[in-house]
């Protein structure tokens, strides 16, 4: 952890909530105040940046904006956060990109597995899909500040698994559509479960495996309910952070530039601390007894034509505009 918090400035400590909104009144009268509430505890990587973003807008408006960050779903549940942001309740927020999918399947582009499954790639995939996220997102009366990626995806397990059929039956974790999809493609029975309560659904015996990052399977201490983790690297999903158009329109030209700019340092920071996070969070995996496993030829090839299956799939779903994405995608 102490590698990826050195990837922040002092000002980005995990500062949140109250705590940060006292910390900012203490030393200027702010004028504007916004709360973003994120998914995901403070000590996660995205709740990192995100506070030094907060710090950042701080910062540049000299305390008269402040933005009081919520984490771990203490204000807004995930699934809620979108609609909160859209309807003004808050100003700003994080979420999953791809929890977006049921909506429009252009949002779930970035977990169709091995479409994208490497940093280069996913920068590349962002950038051909981010004009017609923010397209959509603006009919809603949403805008896209930054996106960040988690680490690559792989497969835990209380077992190894050496073949897509040994998946066949389990109760597998899913945390959006794709993964809901690559487990029923697998023959395993998918149960929607969010990042705090993978621990208790894997201790009750609600799901026997997941599809995730070695951030949430270290952050969720994995090492407690289960034995093996597949480093498939199977693709590389989004958190985005989104701002409500009409709050961003009522600010002063300063005050939007200071959030602009803190976003775009934001988005560079946060991709370079997810590639530290890999290989941070896959050796503490190691480190507390988590048998990391590269995964065997044939499970690679069974995922891969998943991944075929899924792609072919989205891309009925999407018509001309996903064509449209993967055509410039693959130019790159």
């Amino acid at each position: 952890m102490s590698t990826i918090k050195s990837v922040f400035s002092l000002s980005a400590k995990i500062v949140t909530g109250a705590a940060f909104a006292a910390m900012i009144a203490g030393s200027a009268n702010a004028e504007t105040a916004w709360d973003m509430p994120t998914p995901y505890g403070g000590g996660n990587f995205h709740t990192m940046n995100i506070t030094q973003f907060a710090a950042d807008v701080s910062a540049a408006t000299g305390g008269d904006m402040v933005i009081t960050v919520h984490p771990g779903g203490s204000l807004i549940k995930h699934p809620e956060i979108k609609n909160a942001i859209r309807s003004g309740q808050v100003q700003i927020g994080e979420f999953l990109l791809s929890r977006l999918s049921n909506e429009n399947a252009i949002y779930g582009v970035d977990s169709i597995p091995f479409l994208a499954n490497s940093y280069d790639s996913a920068r590349n995939l962002w950038a051909a899909s981010r004009p017609q996220v923010t397209a959509l997102l603006a009919q809603q009366g949403l805008m896209p500040l930054f996106a960040i990626p988690w680490p690559p995806q792989g497969l835990y397990a209380k077992v190894e698994i050496g073949t897509i059929e040994d998946l066949a039956g389990i109760k597998f974790r899913a945390y959006n559509a794709a993964t809901e999809r690559l487990a029923q493609l697998a023959g395993a029975i998918p149960t929607q479960i969010e990042a705090p309560d993978i621990a208790q659904a894997f201790s009750t015996g609600r799901v026997d495996a997941m599809v995730t990052s070695p951030s949430t399977g270290a952050n969720s201490k994995a090492w407690d309910f289960l034995s093996h983790y597949h480093d498939t690297q199977g693709w590389l999903p989004k958190n985005i952070t989104v701002v409500n158009i009409e709050a961003f329109n009522a600010l002063d030209d300063a005050t939007q530039k200071a959030i602009l700019d803190a976003a775009a340092a934001a988005e560079t920071r946060g991709w370079e601390a997810s590639m530290t996070e890999t290989t941070t969070k896959t050796q503490i995996l190691a480190d507390n007894g988590i048998n990391v496993v590269a995964p065997s030829d044939a499970l690679v090839a069974s995922m891969r034509a998943i991944g075929e299956t899924m792609t072919g799939e989205w891309l009925e779903a999407t018509g001309d505009e996903g064509q449209a994405i993967i055509d410039a995608y693959r130019g790159m």
